[in-house]
């Protein structure tokens, strides 16, 4: 069998999965599928990258291959989570591991709870919240892998928790049968509500206007600025994953082959499709140019790529399949583009000693700069304030600025009367 071409990498699709099914190998891997599937030859490791095939007039063909295999975990993976550069798995052995994906390398764990990690959310790429059976909530510092706060969340275990896209406000459910909105500015509760039964998932929608809290296979939509129940989704089986494809439209998967898409505000179902031969455990949507796509993990040990159609009654169209002979657990998609330039942890590449030389003349300037206009500034100031100046406290910039006048006319002062004496 012929190696496959180096491609450009584009899409990976990161998937966690109990590999090790023999007794003797108790190890579980982490792989990523950017979109072409061969054997493994020989080795343990899968070697893949992302291959696209143009096809005739409008038709593409899409190939998955794993290109990034690693034993991750002691136990099986119970969370994954995607910034611009890094993912992170969580497991039962209590552990959150950090792959840096343009590197292709393991980066480190993070060792901070006492239970399984029920989930991991990234805001932006510069921070990370995890949530554990400990009862725990943690926001680490993405760029220095800190834990920068830790709360106890619930009484028992965190089961699922939601960022809003402001990143202001975070949704986290539990076996304690509440709902818990946390003020992430200033890192405490700012409300609970006690529900009849424990939750499983909560997700805010794209534009933050409202939730879904899923209890069983019934999923409560609740509005923001009312913050109460405007209608149930009623789904035939326990729901295992939800995903919102736009503000109103929510795909919904379960214990159970096929996915279906509601209406969130009419709570009809729009279309259903037959997905996998088992049940569905895990989804992901994300966008692209061409294309509005929805990821698919199931039981079957087959990752599914569908691309979605504009009228979302339509069922979706297959793009590409890969059976990865594993029992998958969770999903994740990583696109090979900076998105977030602000947030993002590391350059790609590291600067030359011309860039460096650069950047330190620049600072220089701006510093000069800086100092100026604070010397502009405080110029109105000495003149109207005399000595005492205000009952406001100078800054440094100001006191650094009257010692140096104050040391000039001193030496001025001593030139003069040298000059009278002679």
């Amino acid at each position: 069998m012929q190696a496959p071409k180096r491609q450009p990498r584009g899409l990976d699709v990161n998937l966690s999965a109990d590999a090790g099914r023999t007794p003797s190998s108790p190890l579980h891997l982490l792989s990523s599928l950017p979109v072409c599937a061969e054997p493994a030859s020989g080795r343990s490791r899968v070697r893949c990258c992302m291959e696209l095939v143009a096809g005739c007039y409008e038709q593409q063909k899409w190939t998955p291959v794993a290109d990034f295999t690693h034993h991750a975990h002691t136990a099986s993976l119970s969370a994954v989570a995607v910034s611009s550069r890094f993912v992170v798995t969580g497991s039962k052995d209590e552990t959150i591991h950090i792959y840096d994906m343009k590197k292709k390398i393991d980066h480190g764990a993070l060792v901070h709870h006492n239970g399984t990690i029920t989930c991991l959310k990234f805001h932006g790429n510069r921070h990370l919240i995890s949530g554990a059976e400990d009862g725990l909530i943690c926001v680490w510092d993405a760029k220095k892998w800190e834990c920068l706060k830790s709360i106890k969340a619930h009484k028992g275990h965190v089961t699922f928790l939601s960022i809003h896209p402001s990143g202001k406000l975070a949704l986290s459910v539990g076996t304690d049968k509440t709902l818990r909105t946390w003020n992430l500015v200033e890192g405490r509760s700012a409300f609970i509500k006690n529900i009849k039964q424990n939750a499983h998932i909560v997700e805010w929608s794209p534009r933050g206007e409202k939730y879904v809290v899923v209890i069983l296979n019934k999923i409560d939509v609740y509005q923001l600025d009312t913050a109460s129940v405007s209608g149930t989704i009623t789904n035939e089986k326990r729901v295992s994953s939800v995903t919102f494809l736009s503000e109103s439209v929510l795909a919904v998967a379960g214990d159970e082959e096929v996915v279906r898409f509601f209406d969130c505000d009419s709570l009809m179902c729009l279309s259903e499709f037959k997905a996998h031969e088992n049940r569905v455990k895990d989804m992901f949507s994300f966008e692209t140019p061409e294309h509005h796509i929805i990821v698919t993990a199931s039981s079957d040990g087959f990752i599914k790529m569908w691309k979605l159609k504009e009228d979302k009654g339509v069922s979706p169209s297959l793009l590409c399949e890969v059976n990865t002979n594993a029992r998958l657990t969770c999903l994740g998609v990583w696109l090979d583009s900076v998105t977030d330039t602000k947030g993002s942890l590391l350059p790609a590449v590291e600067p030359s000693p011309v860039s460096k030389q650069e950047q330190s003349k620049r600072k220089k300037k701006e510093s000069g700069r800086e100092v100026q206009e604070e010397e502009r500034q405080l110029k109105p100031d000495t003149k109207n304030c005399g000595l005492t100046g205000n009952s406001n406290k100078p800054t440094k910039g100001s006191s650094l600025v009257s010692t140096k006048k104050r040391k000039t006319v001193e030496m001025l002062e001593k030139k003069k009367s040298k000059r009278k004496k002679i």
